[in-house]
């Protein structure tokens, strides 16, 4: 639970549970000691009127009219003071002040300090008859006033000081935590694959370093990664150029021989009575024959298709689509294509072509698809290729294959991603090329 919290909670939970603690603390100690020191206090008043109540007593047995000084003594005495006196006939004094009634002083405050029992009472005699006691009734509101007004600032210089601390630790915390956000931020970043952008150095000595060595591995990391950009467009390359040798082989070598021996075959058949055993024979050659051209034809389709640079990407998209749609016409076919496609030339418009050509050879072979959408349109300065189908899907562990391997391979020469999910009962093929990246890794190459 604690590890969960972010790193501010965790700063400033400590400062208000050392708030409360210290409050809590100041509490205890104030109901510990107040009361004690409230006895001490009133203390000295206390003997104090018990010696003016010895001195009374002894002038009273001394003077001829005890009455008259008592009387003098009682008139001296303000009714506001702690001290009052009350006659054995007259009933008690007014009561003392009720603490409870202080309106300066909180009554959760007045409650947590025991008061103590300050009040005593002095017998006066005349002529052995106990006429009167001096009582003494401290009033305590002034002091539980001062305790309150000390408490208050004894809180006040610890909250003042934790909102101080606070403040210190939330700007502290401010800056210890940016760099460590930018250096998240950084290798969140370079674990997708971007590495152009460093990391704001900043912060302590060792969190500068961190960034430091962080940049120093971004660059490194983008260095090995253009290097094999490089060496993938190259790879790709090479297979273009073998499987532009081996298509210009089938089409002037192997082409002709099967156009002669078909033409062959013809004349053979011609020759021949056509009910005997050899015209039977060289019809079953001439069918041969023809398969192989077919198939001869579609090799060279899947080797090279020669007519994206005669008749551009856009065009040889659109003559794909409509084969695929004489090999599978019960499949719904939509397509959306951006006539801007016979702009690109070059490695990006292979790839575009085997992408698309991947994908619905894919959706033949194992979809059981009924309905099949193409996109492959411009944005802003990326390509964007999408094609989805209805079928049955792939297998949670399902990895590329050999054709979409090849097909990843081209894409990462170019700087793009390849995508294969599954979602909302349909299967996508997504790609993204960068324009300006396929430019740059065509004029590299």
């Amino acid at each position: 639970m604690w590890r969960r919290l972010s790193f501010r909670t965790q700063l400033f939970l400590p400062l208000g549970a050392g708030l409360l603690s210290a409050l809590i603390l100041g509490g205890i100690l104030l109901q510990t000691f107040a009361t004690k020191q409230l006895a001490d206090e009133h203390e000295p008043a206390r003997r104090s009127i018990q010696t003016i109540a010895a001195a009374l007593n002894n002038t009273l047995r001394a003077s001829d009219d005890p009455q008259k000084i008592l009387d003098a003594f009682v008139q001296s005495l303000d009714a506001s003071t702690d001290i009052q006196f009350r006659r054995m006939e007259g009933g008690p004094p007014p009561a003392p002040k009720d603490l409870r009634s202080l309106k300066s002083v909180p009554q959760w405050f007045v409650n947590l300090i025991t008061i103590p029992e300050m009040e005593a009472a002095f017998p006066v005699v005349i002529d052995g008859k106990h006429v009167g006691d001096i009582v003494f009734f401290p009033d305590m509101s002034a002091d539980l006033f001062e305790k309150w007004m000390g408490f208050l600032a004894l809180t006040s210089l610890v909250a003042a000081l934790m909102v101080l601390t606070g403040t210190v630790a939330y700007a502290f915390a401010g800056s210890a935590l940016r760099p460590l956000q930018h250096l998240g931020e950084g290798l969140t970043r370079m674990r997708r694959g971007d590495y152009a952008k460093p990391i704001p150095v900043g912060g302590p000595p060792e969190i500068r370093k961190s960034c430091e060595e962080a940049n120093a591995l971004a660059a490194t990391l983008g260095q090995l990664s253009q290097d094999n950009r490089d060496l993938m467009h190259r790879l790709v390359s090479l297979q273009d150029d073998e499987r532009r040798d081996l298509a210009r082989e089938l089409h002037d070598e192997l082409g002709p021989l099967l156009f002669s021996i078909r033409a062959g075959t013809i004349a053979l058949i011609e020759a021949a009575r056509p009910a005997g055993n050899l015209g039977k024979s060289a019809q079953d050659v001439l069918q041969s024959v023809e398969a192989l051209q077919h198939t001869n034809r579609r090799i060279l389709d899947r080797l090279r298709p020669l007519y994206i640079e005669d008749l551009g990407l856009e065009t040889s998209v659109q003559t794909l689509l409509r084969n695929f749609h004489k090999q599978a016409p019960h499949i719904g076919l939509t397509d959306t294509i951006d006539p801007g496609l016979n702009a690109i030339g070059g490695p990006l418009a292979q790839t575009v072509y085997r992408v698309i050509q991947e994908a619905l050879t894919n959706v033949l072979r194992h979809a059981e698809a009924n309905n099949v959408q193409v996109q492959a349109v411009v944005v802003e300065d990326t390509l964007v290729i999408e094609i989805s189908d209805d079928g049955g899907g792939f297998p949670p562990d399902n990895v590329f294959g050999r054709g979409l391997t090849g097909m990843h391979e081209r894409v990462r020469a170019l700087s793009g991603s390849l995508s294969l999910l599954r979602a909302h009962e349909r299967t996508y093929v997504r790609c993204r090329l960068p324009m300006q990246a396929t430019r740059d890794a065509a004029s590299s190459g």
